[in-house]
């Protein structure tokens, strides 16, 4: 019998940091998890302690280590996969961020953004990096940075300092400072990276004043990054792939080919549509970005983000105190016949593709006397569901072509109201894969393939396995009332413009 290999990952999440051991098969064996407190210092502010991160990142890789020890299992190799545009600087000396982690979601920087997108900006920045001039990537955030915290801009000239996103900074930490390196898919996230010569783009640190000597080395997503410091576990092991949490999910849902796509609803919602070797522009407010790097060859994809998607749940349980679990929300939109007209648009940190609106905030339309629980649940599913629609037919109208099936994945997916009625609304098939895991496996599948587990990319598509198809069993008059209600409810959001805003 074959001695089979194990591969760690470390998914480095929005919400939580964990670690899952897989065999060579794509099979789950060990997996540790550790929720992250958000912080939240001013409205439409979102951070996070990089040392909780860090912390809980040794903890997590400690405790599954120390696991595959007593299993009698041997890890060959890490892969780390992280919330992308999440932004730290740091000390090159002692390693000591100069400020907390300026997280995806957050809005600080919109206003500077606003004033920086006129038609000339826009059509710069789209060309060099297949992006949108917006608060969501991470170049505004070092800017703000850089203004902001005393002495930080002088240091950082000076060569004093390191920024990186998260996958970034705990590299530097692994390896005890020795690599300061990221992938070109999180490098892609940054307005600061050209997606066609893939390179730091000298321009593009002019126009957002940001110094060259603070960033990172672009490697592969499956390269050789590194090998963890002598001391902190209990041998030292050599990390083979970085790659952006959304690109991880990508290669985890085995969407290697051209045209092969899938989404994602962890705390956003992201939708990928692997591009091949050409970048696709978008003229449907779709992002072109990097799908993964390998062997130099760049992969390109499209992609629609969903700002709130399981945060809109979370929102419910923590928030509003609906429901204890996000497991209740399934009974609770099961219980009712319709949506009684109750839209819910969950724009808590503006609206992202299509629409890229950064002002615009939450709003509930339809609210009665009967109005409960049963109802805002289903609701919070609902917007989930027509958001994927929006994004959908922006491909299909970028693309030319219709769509024909759906692989998805994330907490939210173990919900099977939510995945029918996602069915539905978007009127094609929807594949649910046996591995929920799916960011871990992308990273596990990087790593495997840059330690020389697998010879190519196309071998993970063996190892995919479907749980269940859903299809659509939806009225389709009905189907489209539910869609235009949807649309009218945006509409409404859209045109609210109130004085503190």
């Amino acid at each position: 019998m074959t001695k089979k290999s194990y591969i760690l990952a470390l998914d480095q999440g929005t919400t939580s940091t964990r670690a899952i051991v897989f065999d060579d098969t794509g099979s789950q064996i060990i997996t540790y998890q550790k929720e992250l407190k958000q912080i939240f210092p001013q409205s439409d502010w979102v951070e996070h302690d990089p040392e909780e991160i860090w912390e809980a990142t040794v903890e997590v890789l400690r405790r599954t280590l120390s696991d595959c020890v007593d299993l009698g299992k041997k890890v060959d190799t890490i892969g780390i996969t992280n919330q992308r545009e999440t932004t730290v600087l740091w000390d090159k000396k002692t390693g000591d961020p100069v400020y907390n982690a300026i997280v995806w979601q957050d809005q600080r920087t919109s206003i500077a953004c606003e004033n920086l997108s006129n038609s000339d900006n826009e059509k710069f920045i789209s060309k060099k990096t297949g992006l949108t001039i917006s608060p969501y990537f991470s170049a505004s955030k070092i800017s703000w940075i850089l203004d902001n915290v005393d002495g930080v801009r002088k240091n950082a000239e000076d060569g004093r300092l390191a920024f990186g996103t998260i996958d970034s900074f705990l590299l530097w930490r692994l390896t005890g400072g020795k690599a300061h390196l990221t992938d070109a898919t999180n490098a892609s996230r940054t307005l600061l990276f050209n997606i066609h010569n893939q390179k730091w783009d000298e321009d593009l640190l002019s126009f957002w004043r940001i110094p060259k000597v603070i960033l990172p080395e672009v490697r592969d997503s499956s390269s050789f990054f590194g090998i963890t410091k002598s001391g902190l576990f209990d041998s030292q092991i050599k990390i083979n792939s970085m790659v952006g949490d959304q690109q991880a999910a990508a290669i985890g849902q085995a969407c290697v080919r051209n045209g092969t796509i899938k989404a994602t609803y962890g705390t956003g919602c992201f939708l990928l549509m692997n591009t091949g070797d050409k970048p696709i522009i978008s003229n449907k407010g779709l992002l072109t970005t990097l799908a993964y790097r390998i062997n130099g060859k760049p992969t390109y994809s499209v992609e629609g983000s969903i700002f709130s998607a399981g945060s809109t749940i979370q929102w419910l349980r923590d928030g509003l105190k609906l429901i204890s679990s996000a497991s209740e929300t399934e009974e609770l939109a099961k219980s009712l016949s319709s949506n009684k007209g109750i839209y819910l648009v969950p724009a808590f940190t503006g609206l992202g593709a299509p629409y890229w609106n950064s002002t615009v905030r939450g709003t509930i339309f339809g609210l009665t006397l009967e109005t409960g629980p049963a109802e805002i649940a289903r609701a919070s599913l609902e917007a989930v569901t027509y958001q994927s629609y929006d994004i959908i037919k922006a491909m299909e109208s970028d693309l030319g072509q219709p769509i024909q099936s759906l692989q998805i994945d994330g907490g939210m997916t173990d919900n099977d109201w939510f995945v029918q009625y996602l069915s539905n609304i978007l009127n094609i098939k929807v594949a649910r894969p046996r591995v929920l895991e799916t960011t871990a496996l992308g990273a596990a599948f990087l790593a495997g393939l840059g330690s020389g587990l697998y010879s190519k990319l196309e071998d993970i598509e063996n190892l995919w396995k479907i749980d269940r198809p859903f299809c659509p069993n939806i009225d389709h008059t009905k189907r489209l009332k539910y869609l235009a209600g949807w649309k009218q409810a945006v509409q409404k959001l859209t045109m609210y413009k109130p004085d503190n805003m």
